[in-house]
């Protein structure tokens, strides 16, 4: 079987996700992506393929080191991808969202899908069943709001994100992590309830790190799999790197 590595490069981490065919066997958190980490990786693994979904300033020697060792792709606007992007900027569209909207054309095709990403900033995003990627919408992401109560507050502390939020907050730890926990998760039923009465066929799927925070707080069914972009990448991959 062949190995294909699957990059990630998002506002906050670096992730790399190994596949072994298309079974993904392991995703590797990285803490920097310097020409020696990204040898050791090619190094251990082998790969004869590898794709690139980057929204920071990456360091441009890793593209160097696996164009020569492996059969590269960067994900931008020119790929080609298994749906369109009637919108107004195709080449505006982050990296990350089209994985994302890749995956879902792949594991659940010609359905309305709404795909909810938990990062740095929540992105809302919508590819209707004739796999055409309308947009959605962005908002802060959990740490994002945190962060901004504790700097644009005199004693407002910084805190931690909790997975048992009570409704009702019983001291200012627990009533932020009330108002910003709950009150995204509110939000995201708002905007699936919105969807789901403008469109049949309609499904749901959350993806991204902050999943443990917020799915069990959602009064939505959702399907959540934090691996949705590895996998739209790896299908990317598999269209592009021929």
């Amino acid at each position: 079987m062949s190995v294909t590595l699957c990059f990630d490069f998002g506002n906050t981490r670096k992730k790399v996700a190994v596949f072994d065919g298309d079974v993904l066997r392991e995703a590797i958190q990285l803490t920097d992506d310097a020409e020696a980490t990204i040898a050791e990786l090619l190094r251990k693994y082998c790969p004869e393929k590898s794709i690139l979904s980057s929204v920071i300033a990456h360091n441009p020697a890793m593209e160097t080191l696996l164009t020569a060792a492996t059969r590269f792709h960067k994900l931008d606007h020119t790929t080609k991808l298994s749906f369109t992007t009637p919108v107004g900027k195709p080449a505006t569209i982050g990296a990350d969202r089209l994985a994302i909207c890749a995956a879902a054309v792949h594991y659940y095709p010609k359905k309305n899908n709404l795909i909810i990403a938990l990062g740095s900033c929540i992105t809302y995003n919508f590819i209707n069943a004739r796999h055409e990627f309308l947009g959605g919408g962005i908002s802060p992401g959990l740490e994002m709001r945190l962060r901004s109560l504790h700097q644009h507050t005199a004693l407002l502390p910084l805190v931690t994100p909790s997975v048992d939020v009570p409704l009702i907050g019983y001291d200012t730890n627990t009533n932020i992590q009330s108002g910003v926990v709950l009150g995204m998760a509110l939000e995201m039923d708002g905007f699936i309830d919105a969807y789901r009465n403008r469109y049949d066929n309609f499904n749901v799927v959350l993806t991204g790190g902050d999943i443990p925070y917020l799915a069990a707080h959602c009064k939505n069914k959702i399907f959540a799999d934090p691996d949705l972009i590895y996998k739209g990448l790896y299908a990317i991959s598999e269209v592009n790197n021929l």
